[in-house]
């Protein structure tokens, strides 16, 4: 397959983007939202900034991926997840680059609205959320390469994430003024901590599957993800504990933090991470673990939406 065709080299450049990763970037924003709602803080501008910025961050780590696994050698033509554009040859190297820092770009234009409204807390949110999306496989030390991938999405994809888009609905509905230097009392709550850690357990759990069905190559390419180093079967320990995360979380903001007892529609969400976890736990090939993939971002999706659809839903019936 070719790129030199304008339709091709179109469909090429959405590949490089990866849209089936989106939910990754949109469900903990999402969730941000619904909590603000729930908690009387919401604020339409900073969370719509919050939703394109972090989409553009996602793009931008995606080209980021694309370009350095390729240049490092870690990608080739012949590799059993979906088609990386640099590796295939249907995007030159300095195109996907300038791609990733016209996107990272557009982030920081983005993020200049949410830094006047958050002050130092959301800019050091932004800028490391970029820097860490550039180190995660870029750079001379790519964390992504040592087994810490993981740990990088859980925090980013979760608890900064949902933290974040809270944060800044709650200090522009508080009117502190602009660009305050630290967290004002109230703007980060344990609510939005828990509900970070369940989306990102959740988009972990991505990661796991890629890098269960990645773990031969990316062992023969010197690339030491988390499964590389603690093989199969703590792999699918690892994604059925995160699964665990992210349906406690609904029940302890019900239980232990007052919620409504709506939240417990993420519940419902339970059949499609069963359906998943059993290819996950019995299945190696690209053949069978790439739908996986798929309905593992699928299953982040219905789990936001239906946790918020439980935060939001109590506040539109009252």
């Amino acid at each position: 397959m070719t790129a030199t065709a304008e339709v091709s080299r179109r469909e090429a450049w959405v590949m490089a983007a990866r849209p089936q990763t989106l939910p990754a970037g949109a469900a903990p924003v999402l969730i941000g939202v619904g909590l603000a709602v729930a908690d009387g803080v919401f604020a339409p501008l900073p969370a719509v900034a919050a939703l394109v910025g972090a989409l553009l961050i996602q793009v931008g780590t995606n080209f980021a991926n694309d370009y350095y696994d390729a240049v490092k050698g870690t990608d080739d033509p012949d590799r059993e997840g979906f088609t990386r554009v640099t590796a295939g040859g249907l995007i030159a190297p300095e195109s996907v680059k300038r791609a990733m820092a016209l996107t990272y770009g557009l982030a920081l234009v983005v993020g200049l609205y949410l830094v006047a409204l958050g002050g130092v807390p959301i800019l050091v949110v932004g800028l490391s959320s970029i820097v860490a999306g550039l180190l995660y496989t870029g750079g001379p030390y790519p964390y992504g390469y040592y087994g810490l991938g993981d740990l990088f999405v859980f925090v980013y994809f979760g608890l900064v994430a949902v933290t974040g888009t809270y944060y800044v609905q709650a200090v522009a509905v508080v009117d502190i003024g602009l660009f305050p230097v630290s967290i004002p009392e109230g703007t980060v709550t344990a609510g939005a901590i828990l509900a970070g850690a369940a989306a990102g357990a959740l988009a972990t759990n991505i990661l796991v599957v890629n890098n269960i069905r990645d773990r031969e190559s990316d062992r023969a390419a010197g690339k030491r993800t988390l499964a590389v180093l603690i093989g199969y079967r703590w792999s699918r320990v690892e994604y059925l504990l995160l699964l665990a995360v992210a349906y406690a979380v609904p029940v302890a903001c019900w239980l232990l933090l007052g919620y409504h007892p709506a939240v417990l529609l993420a519940l419902a969400s339970l059949p499609l991470a069963a359906t998943v976890s059993r290819t996950v736990l019995r299945e190696t090939s690209g053949e069978a673990l790439n739908p996986a993939l798929e309905r593992t971002g699928q299953l982040l999706a219905l789990y936001a939406l239906l946790l918020v659809a439980g935060l939001v839903g109590p506040e539109v019936v009252a």
